[in-house]
């Protein structure tokens, strides 16, 4: 599939960047989620740990658009 570029208020935008919006809100939620459970007191280096969730969930944001 191949994907197209996305009008907002007569903007063309990337379709990636609301991939990355939409990846940067749910992996928020993810980690506001850890925080609670304890899970990022369990990471070595807390600031890598979240990068490394958000690209995990941007990957993933990716491929489900890509299904759709």
């Amino acid at each position: 599939m191949r994907y197209a570029e996305v009008n907002i208020f007569g903007i063309y935008v990337s379709p990636f960047a609301p991939m990355m919006l939409l990846a940067w809100l749910l992996t928020t939620v993810l980690l506001r989620l850890g925080d609670r459970l304890g899970v990022t007191r369990q990471a070595w280096h807390p600031s890598l740990f979240n990068s490394a969730v958000y690209v995990i969930v941007l990957s993933a944001v990716v491929i489900v658009t890509g299904w759709l």
